[in-house]
């Protein structure tokens, strides 16, 4: 599966996407994912950003709105119709390019930053993505992005179930298998079921990595890995909303930050 057919799925996701998130439905997205995505993020007012896999918009607006100079792109046109149209109703500043992430329309040494919010995992060569934002990165810039966990989100994936019906842990497995180009189908799970119905599930594909193949891949391209982190709710998020519990039974996301170095 290349660009060009992934640019398809996502684009046939796009209203029910956007729709469902900016009602609130993407609950890991906006109560610890983004926000602690966002905690690591060095400054970066007054400086010049990429986003790859802008979606329809929501982080791109999110670091414009931390002062940051915003160009986004993303290979699916609907996704962009609605962050342009979110553009117009709220203007922040930021360009919207259709674009696939391996071959950015970019000089080198372009931008102060790149940022890749969950879209990595679901670009058939990540390895080029990476290199692509490594070559518009000046020195001195960095990438950070966000992935589904690479140990925990693997090609076979369901529920442990405890005596009583709860989820207690996940059965993983699978690992080093690539598949790429899975189509999972999956849809927000604190959407209501009259939603549920009406916009069917997510059909994504996903390109599967390991762990050291994700590290390597940025050592191998250039980068010096400064910060890692794996978000989850805390323990008082998981009381004020039970929706959290299942997020801390293993790290869902995974979050790092990496660095161009000065004469890279």
């Amino acid at each position: 599966m290349d660009d060009i057919e992934v640019g398809r799925y996502w684009d046939d996701n796009a209203e029910a996407w956007t729709v469902l998130s900016r009602a609130g439905y993407d609950h890991s997205r906006d109560t610890f994912n983004t926000p602690q995505f966002l905690a690591i993020l060095p400054d970066v007012r007054g400086r010049s950003g990429l986003d790859v896999g802008c979606g329809e918009g929501h982080n791109t607006r999110l670091l414009a709105e931390r002062g940051a100079k915003m160009t986004a792109v993303d290979i699916a046109p609907k996704f962009l119709e609605y962050a342009r149209q979110a553009e117009r109703e709220s203007p922040r500043g930021i360009e919207y390019i259709q674009a696939s992430a391996q071959n950015l329309p970019f000089a080198g040494a372009s931008f102060d930053f790149v940022t890749a919010f969950m879209s990595l995992m679901d670009i058939p060569a990540p390895e080029a993505a990476i290199g692509e934002a490594f070559r518009v990165l000046r020195p001195g810039g960095f990438l950070q992005f966000s992935i589904c966990h690479p140990c925990f989100q693997t090609p076979r994936w369901e529920w442990a179930m405890d005596e009583n019906g709860r989820r207690k842990g996940i059965v993983c497995g699978n690992y080093f298998d690539r598949h790429d180009g899975l189509v999972e189908e999956w849809i927000f799970g604190a959407a209501p079921e009259e939603l549920k119905q009406r916009y069917g599930k997510f059909r994504i594909p996903r390109f599967f990595r390991t762990l050291s193949e994700w590290v390597n891949t940025l050592v191998e391209t250039g980068f010096v890995i400064a910060r890692m982190q794996e978000p989850a709710p805390d323990v008082e998020m998981v009381r004020r909303d039970p929706r959290s519990y299942d997020n801390r039974l293993f790290a869902w996301f995974l979050h790092v930050q990496c660095r161009k170095e000065r004469g890279g």
